[in-house]
Order: C-alpha cells, then sequence, then structure tokens
C-alpha cells in the first residue's frame, strides 16, 4: 500500500522508459519489481493522454496516481478517472480554438471525456494504434472536432493541446501569452497548457498525496519537457540520451533508453541511496 513506501519516483515514458508504439521492455519492468520491494513507488509520469496509459499501469501494476498531459492530471488509472487536473478557463479555450481551427493546426486536446481532435490533426493514428488489442471498455475516446465546436453551449474542460509542427505565427502567439505554457516534448512536438502546469509540480502534489517527503522524490526523463520535475525532485535522472538542457538539470545521468537506462538508474542510483533512507 502507499502508505508503506518511504520513496517516489515519477518516470517518462517515451525515451525514458519504453520506445514510442512499444511495450516496456522486460528488463525495465524488473526494475520496477524492485523499486516496489525497496518500498520506492513507482509512477509514469507522462505528456500522454490519461487514455493513453491505462494498459501500462495495469501490466507494471501501477499502485499510485500516473501524472498524465505533462502534469496537467494526477490519474487514477485503475478507475479511469482524474481526482486532480488544472483546466483551461472556458472562455480562454474557446479562444485558442478558435484561434487553432481558423489556422488549420494540427491540434489534439485533452480531456477526462476523452482525446479531440482538430480537422487537421494528424495524431489520432497514435490512439487507434493504442487502442489495438485493448478490450473496447479501456480503449481510449476518439471524438473529432469541427470548425463549429468552440461555440457549442457546453464544451469539456481541456488540460493541454498538443500541437505538431505549428507554423511560426501559431507558435509565436501562444508561447507570447503570459497565462500559458508552452514547452516542446519531441521532436516537432509543443505542448500548450494552463500557467503553473508541469511535471515538476504535479510531481511534488503527489508526493503529498503520498505522505512522502519531498527530500525522498526521485524523476527521470530525456526531453525538455521533463525538465521541471528533474528540478523539482531531490535526485533528478536524465538519460544518456537526454536533451542538453535536461542533462544540465540532472543530479545523476545514465545510460540511454535503448541499453535499459531506467534499470541501470534503478540498480546503480535509486535504491542504493533509498536503503540509507
Amino acid at each position: 500500500m502507499a502508505e508503506n513506501y518511504r520513496a517516489l519516483l515519477a518516470a517518462d515514458m517515451d525515451y525514458t522508459l519504453l520506445a514510442p508504439g512499444k511495450d516496456v521492455p522486460e528488463g525495465n519492468k524488473e526494475a520496477i519489481m524492485a523499486l516496489k520491494k525497496a518500498h520506492v513507488a513507482f509512477t509514469i509520469a507522462t505528456g500522454r493522454s490519461s487514455f493513453l496509459v491505462g494498459k501500462f499501469a495495469e501490466d507494471l501494476n501501477i499502485d499510485v496516481p500516473v501524472i498524465t498531459s505533462n502534469g496537467g492530471s494526477l490519474f487514477d488509472a485503475a478507475a479511469r478517472k482524474q481526482f486532480a487536473s488544472k483546466d483551461f478557463e472556458d472562455k480562454k479555450i474557446r479562444n485558442i480554438l478558435r484561434y487553432l481551427l481558423d489556422n488549420d493546426a494540427d491540434a489534439t486536446l485533452y480531456s477526462d471525456e476523452g482525446i479531440f481532435f482538430a480537422p487537421c490533426s494528424g495524431r489520432k493514428f497514435f490512439v487507434e494504434g493504442y487502442n489495438v488489442g485493448v478490450e473496447p471498455s479501456k480503449q481510449a475516446p476518439i471524438i473529432d472536432i469541427g470548425m463549429d465546436f468552440p461555440e457549442k453551449d457546453i464544451i469539456p474542460a481541456f488540460n493541454k493541446i498538443l500541437l505538431i509542427n505549428p507554423n511560426r505565427t501559431v507558435y509565436d502567439m501562444l508561447s507570447s501569452d503570459p497565462g500559458l505554457e508552452v514547452i516542446c516534448s519531441g521532436p516537432g512536438l509543443y505542448d500548450v497548457m494552463p500557467k503553473g502546469s508541469s511535471k515538476g509540480d504535479a510531481l511534488l502534489r503527489l508526493a503529498d498525496y503520498l505522505g512522502i517527503p519531498e527530500a525522498n522524490t526521485f524523476a527521470i526523463g530525456d526531453n525538455d519537457n521533463d525538465v521541471s520535475m528533474i528540478e523539482a525532485a531531490q535526485y533528478g535522472i536524465a538519460m544518456g540520451n537526454a536533451t542538453e538542457k535536461a542533462k544540465k538539470a540532472a543530479y545523476y545521468i545514465t545510460a540511454d533508453y535503448d541499453s535499459l537506462g531506467f534499470a541501470k538508474a534503478v540498480y546503480e542510483f535509486i535504491i542504493p541511496l533509498t536503503e540509507k533512507f
């Protein structure tokens, strides 16, 4: 149970724990089992929608909330429900949507009702791939929106917009907005969230929820959107394949993801350190 944990590790998914579109390697699964035996709570901290982590959380027997939407949501994967979410204000998201739709932006929106796709979105294939082999009740809901969507009387609350290769005008408009967080989460991928939403903020909120001291927190990742949690954790870890910004923020640097750098960090750094807690 969570009350028996003495430390917390949050791990990014893509290019940290696994390769995009692939399963978690057995070596990393074994390392996660070793963490639990060492009384270290393990969770995923991902830019993905809450609906795209369930099968991984189940496979890895994660029994604490997962961090999704790049920190926008703390999600109970077993119940498929968010219990904390930093959402855009209704007027704000409608204005952003109007702008993105008018500019034919490749936009995907994350909500606790499903994953919403603008007409020009090229991301639907990723969600469809996730749904393959998943029982219907646990599949990620796919919802298309049209130009009239921002004018509907009621629209869902959203906690993140994923943009793919936005043009300079769109990027500049959003990144200059003081009410938004805009950060690169991969080649050509940009996460847009309400100000103050980050993996680092979510990590500390989760540690507080679990009753784990901030001094006993770890985070591991590879990209710029992982920097906030690498910095927020007492012990931030960067993958060998991480960006220079992530490496600069890290306390410890491990091997590349395809050399099981996650497992290496667990066995050589995290578990030996937690034995002293």
